[in-house]
């Protein structure tokens, strides 16, 4: 099977490696669409993924071969690569571990994952895709997953206004998310004129370009001086988080879901004497890929607008294209398709 290994030094070698076996309780899955996430751009550009290891996590196939003991399977059963709910002992190092650093310990092994034609999961690990769920929709399942647990963990109460700075992928699935979850007004920041066209099909109720506006001052006039209850933070260029921290109301709520990897300058005497919270999230856990499926079955999270402006890679260009997304993108999703 063809399979993309990361080589170290921000390289990374397509190589015809052999199909695994499954073990007595793991599943063989046949990978159909691989999105690409920036968590593993980053992993590529800043070299943190060990030598040896496929990389994607965002994936979505068919059930091929399973081991002896496997039940509850059957092969062809369309699956998507997580969202299962781990048994005791099995969670991530980032659910169970009183301290974890993403930067140092998100990459701990050689395991084959999606940006190959097959690979292996434990029988628990994978959801199965529903019927009115597409394949290449069901790829986007993990990242919404993302967006449900930020919305979940954010305090957005029913009508509340919301700001999304940044309209990639999950700032677009966190406007659809937080719209799912009763926001009264949605307001997104976006540099990219495609990606402001989309978060507009998507119900953003105002959409700024930062590029030509003062962003700040257009969330004070687009909400009467008082500023937004919730502020999604969703782009980690150097200036959004104090952005963030300076537009949300009083005692109002920032949640910080996009992941900067530099330096970034906040200056707090700016906002401290506002008390607003400041929140983190990473991932998903299984109840939030669920939801994430639930809402995209249902129709409330409508990924049409995302796929139609998929641009499709081949496996064979995946190192070019993770040096690409380097720099700013006017591409709104890219999925390896096999």
């Amino acid at each position: 099977m063809k399979a993309a290994i990361y080589q170290g030094e921000r390289r990374m070698v397509v190589e015809d490696i052999p199909i695994p076996d499954p073990l007595p309780e793991e599943i063989l899955i046949k990978v159909k669409y691989s999105a690409i996430c920036g968590t593993d751009v980053h992993a590529f550009l800043y070299d943190i993924a060990p030598p040896g290891s496929v990389l994607g996590h965002e994936f979505s196939g068919v059930v091929s071969a399973m081991g002896k003991d496997v039940k509850g399977w059957a092969i062809g059963d369309r699956v998507i690569g997580g969202g299962g709910e781990p048994p005791s002992g099995f969670e991530q190092p980032l659910r169970k571990q009183e301290q974890y650093n993403y930067r140092l310990e998100g990459f701990t092994n050689t395991r084959k994952r999606g940006y190959a034609e097959y690979t292996v999961l434990n029988h628990w690990e994978p959801l199965e895709i529903p019927g009115n769920v597409t394949d290449l929709e069901a790829c986007l399942t993990e990242p919404c997953s993302v967006a449900v647990r930020a919305i979940r963990l954010s305090n957005q109460r029913l009508g509340d206004t919301v700001v999304v700075l940044g309209a990639g992928p999950i700032g677009l699935l966190c406007l659809q998310a937080a719209k799912a979850a009763g926001a009264g007004n949605i307001i997104v920041s976006e540099p990219s004129e495609t990606r402001r066209r989309v978060a507009s099909e998507l119900g953003a109720d105002a959409v700024i370009n930062p590029l030509r506006e003062d962003v700040y001052a257009s969330v004070m006039s687009l909400t009467e001086a008082v500023g937004p209850d919730v502020v999604y933070e969703c782009a980690a260029a150097q200036p959004t988080l104090d952005d963030a921290l300076n537009m949300v109301r009083k005692k109002g709520n920032v949640m910080l879901v996009a992941l900067a990897w530099e330096n970034i300058p906040l200056l707090p005497v700016d906002w401290a004497g506002k008390e607003v919270e400041l929140k983190t999230t990473f991932g998903g856990e299984h109840q939030d890929w669920q939801i994430a499926l639930n809402l995209i079955s249902s129709g409330k999270i409508n990924l049409n607008p995302l796929t139609s402006e998929t641009y499709f890679v081949d496996i064979e260009e995946i190192e070019e294209t993770f040096r690409a997304l380097a720099s700013p993108s006017d591409q709104v999703q890219m999925i390896v398709k096999f």
